[in-house]
């Protein structure tokens, strides 16, 4: 419930608070005085849209800020958003709007998407004003008010149809995909299988073409290698036969060193002696592989043709498959992989269908439940409106609230067989719900928006909103002039339908008819008497005692504030509605009546 609210800076209202109870509050006000701003407060509390046109001229920003005594669904939603309620268990929620169109959200303290605000009114705060009785046109909107109505019923099997819906439809899109795919799919198989075959033909070894780059180069210049390699092996080793006895090498001036060392009788030399071995040592093991390497050298030109002739076919696998060969070989090894994957066998496409057509047969029972669920619903829900306008001065009017099905198109991928019908599986089922009027007898039943004018609308949709009572867990409900276009007794029958409402519900009620206005429990109007400089007008809300608020109604009927004619019309208005809310809290036990489930969840 909606403990108070606080508007600063919106349209012409400087600063308002207003001090909210349970039960009827009415709000009334000359035309310009600014009751719109109070509903527009409302919905940006509730997350609605923030206009920079709405901000008063000259203020930097607007702010409203609700207190909200939070129930357990409220308080579930700070508490995801890690907002704190108070110590009395009210939750602040806090909208402003800047003179530059940015908007902020804070909800316990904590600042918050706008979205967070939104969910906090799903579960606290209902606005109703002329765009809800626009939207309540659409058959969308239309099916979710059966719905809401009918709760757990049909909140349960349309459940379990959403969740199987979503495999049968993952399990078609595959089965298309496969079957669309198959010759996609065959072509990618026959590609990889040659490619495969080609590898396997050339086994290749891991860095084989690393290797043979090296061997390439040292057969190319075998015989710069021999003479670099001959020259290191003299300098070791001395001359050879033909060479210069005169030039020793290394390994005979070390030795000759280490004979010298030796026959000194000197410790520290002897001790150089056994450093001057690893070296010679060292230097033979240096000589043996150049030995070596002198004879593998190989000047063959047969042999360098045979390496270049290898290299020419990896080069081959490494322009298609990959940057080299151990790429090649990764890339071979994923193709296999892949290939065991590509299974578009019709053993494996009739697997999917038996599937698919296993989930459309559960998809339908689940449907069929959520239809009848909904007729069921609707019949209770056209016999408690119908009743509901009886009241609201159209005695002879009917609403009829039909469920059909949607046949789909031949072909259709949505398309479900429910009993002998083929019909279109939508998020919600498989229904086309809508509501008609019959405005009076002999009158053949019409869609809302053909059948019924401005007023009548405004009574279906407060019939429907009291034959909801039970099935709507929002505490707080807001009616913006839902009595546009009526009069009369129609106009007293509101009054008292919307009492009957907040018997159950807070309700807050925007009017400008006397009739609605006197069956209320407080009585708020919203005034020009402040006015700010520059003669720009200013407005406050004021909360009426029991002699003003006769003043106001003698104001609302027709401007007879000012005379004794217009307080006692005012007056006997007064007594007349105290005069029926009795009556009806009486008859009901202060509850509204009807029939239905009491409790049912929201769907």
């Amino acid at each position: 419930m909606l403990a108070e609210m606080r508007i600063q800076g919106l349209g012409v209202i400087d600063d308002a608070t207003l001090e909210l109870d349970p039960g009827l509050t009415v709000l009334t006000g000359e035309t310009g005085a600014g009751k719109t701003m109070v509903v527009t407060g409302l919905s940006l509390l509730g997350g609605g849209r923030a206009e920079a046109s709405r901000v008063a001229d000259g203020a930097r920003r607007a702010v409203v800020e609700g207190r909200f005594n939070a129930d357990a669904p409220a308080l579930a939603v700070a508490d995801e958003v890690g907002a704190d309620a108070d110590d009395d268990g009210t939750l602040i929620a806090v909208r402003t709007v800047g003179a530059d169109g940015r908007s902020r959200a804070h909800l316990g303290g904590r600042s918050v998407p706008v979205g967070v605000l939104s969910r906090l009114a799903e579960a606290t705060l209902a606005v109703h004003g002329q765009n809800d009785q626009l939207r309540l046109l659409r058959p969308a909107e239309q099916r979710a008010l059966l719905d809401r109505f009918a709760g757990e019923a049909v909140a349960v099997p349309l459940e379990r149809y959403r969740a199987v819906r979503a495999e049968w439809q993952r399990v078609a899109a595959e089965l298309v995909e496969r079957r669309d795919g198959a010759r996609r799919l065959a072509q990618e198989a026959d590609m990889l299988r040659h490619g495969l075959t080609e590898i396997s033909a050339v086994d290749p070894q891991p860095g084989e073409d690393v290797e043979l780059v090296d061997l390439a180069r040292r057969l190319a210049a075998a015989d710069d290698l021999r003479a670099v390699a001959t020259a290191a092996q003299a300098a070791l080793i001395g001359a050879d036969e033909g060479g210069d006895p005169e030039a020793p090498g290394a390994l005979a001036l070390i030795g000759d060193a280490r004979h010298r060392l030796a026959a000194a009788d000197d410790t520290e030399l002897t001790a150089l002696d056994a450093r001057l071995a690893e070296a010679l040592a060292l230097l033979g093991d240096v000589g043996t592989e150049l030995t070596g390497y002198l004879d593998r050298l190989d000047a063959d030109p047969e042999r360098l043709a045979s390496v270049l002739s290898r290299q020419a076919e990896l080069k081959a696998l490494t322009r298609k498959y990959a940057a080299d060969i151990d790429g090649v070989l990764a890339w071979s090894e994923a193709a296999r992989e892949r290939l065991a994957g590509l299974d578009t066998s019709d053993e494996a496409l009739a697997a999917l269908a038996a599937r698919r057509d296993e989930l459309a047969g559960e998809l339908a029972g689940h449907a069929a439940a959520v239809t009848a669920a909904r007729t069921e619903a609707a019949a209770r829900l056209a016999a408690d409106t119908t009743a509901e306008l009886g009241g609201l001065a159209m005695p002879d009017a009917r609403l009829l609230v039909a469920v059909s099905p949607r046949e789909a198109s031949p072909g259709a991928a949505d398309a479900v067989r429910v009993g002998r019908a083929t019909l279109v599986a939508g998020s919600d089922g498989v229904d086309e719900v809508e509501l008609r009027l019959v405005a009076h007898a002999g009158a053949a039943p019409q869609p809302l928006h053909k059948g019924a004018s401005g007023g009548e609308l405004s009574r279906v949709m407060l019939a429907l909103e009291v034959a909801l009572a039970g099935a709507d867990p929002v505490p707080t409900m807001v009616f913006d002039e839902v009595d546009a276009g009526v009069g009369g007794r129609a106009a007293v029958e509101i009054g008292r339908r919307l009492a009957r409402l907040a018997a159950r519900h807070q309700v807050i009620v925007v009017t400008h008819l006397p009739q609605v206005a006197a069956y209320a429990d407080r009585h708020l109007v919203v005034d020009k008497s402040v006015r700010g400089q520059n003669g720009a007008t200013r407005s406050r809300v004021r909360r009426l005692g029991e002699d003003d608020r006769i003043v106001e109604l003698a104001r609302m009927l027709a401007g007879l504030d000012d005379t004794d004619t217009g307080r006692a019309h005012a007056e006997e208005l007064l007594g007349a509605a105290r005069a029926h809310r009795e009556a009806d809290r009486a008859g009901t036990n202060g509850k509204p009546t009807r029939k239905g489930p009491r409790t049912p969840a929201r769907t």
